[in-house]
């Protein structure tokens, strides 16, 4: 994983060194840069579905949408999904100046994976299906990874009550993550 992540990271390197002009001095084609683009994508994308393979990572959001369809921008520092083995956590945390139950503007809550079911369409993208249970949830998780790169949608589905929150964002490995956990339920 660790050699993935450094090749990963040289291709980035390597790509926006070359990004402006090749080793000639020329400028890029616009192909050319589409084509670096859709080799790091994929690169991410592989990255991404090794770690929900591994049951270990994080789906950072940057956008939240509620049940009626009202969205907010956040940090995809203090919002997320993940999941270590048979544990998940699921945190929401708003710039708010009430400090939440998480000390964060919002709320988080850890649970036990009951089952975890992944698939995978015709197109590549890779469906995840779980539910999470514990003292703060009852939920079904649903997680879409899109193929092609990292970006992914988590639906988090209250089992008792019908409310829903969808996030936005990214997959990253756990170790990769940058996440900050306020205080659980």
């Amino acid at each position: 994983m660790k050699k993935i992540i450094f090749l990963i990271t040289a291709i980035i390197a390597a790509t926006t060194a070359g990004y402006a002009q090749d080793d000639n001095g020329r400028k890029l084609t616009k192909q050319e840069r589409k084509a670096q683009e859709a080799l790091i994508d994929s690169m991410m994308n592989a990255t991404a579905e090794k770690a929900i393979d591994d049951s270990a990572f994080v789906l950072e959001a940057d956008q939240v949408t509620f049940k009626r369809g009202y969205t907010a921008h956040v940090t995809s520092n203090t919002n997320f999904v993940a999941v270590n083995g048979g544990e998940a956590s699921v945190q929401v945390a708003f710039n708010v100046p009430w400090p939440g139950f998480n000390g964060l503007g919002g709320i988080t809550v850890d649970g036990y994976i009951s089952r975890y079911e992944k698939t995978k369409d015709k197109k590549g993208n890779v469906y995840l299906k779980m539910g999470v249970n514990g003292r703060g949830i009852s939920a079904q998780v649903f997680i879409t990874l899109w193929a092609g790169s990292n970006k992914a949608t988590v639906s988090v589905q209250q089992n008792f009550y019908s409310g829903r929150i969808t996030l936005d964002g990214v997959i990253v490995p756990l170790e990769n993550s940058d996440v900050f956990k306020g205080v659980a339920l």
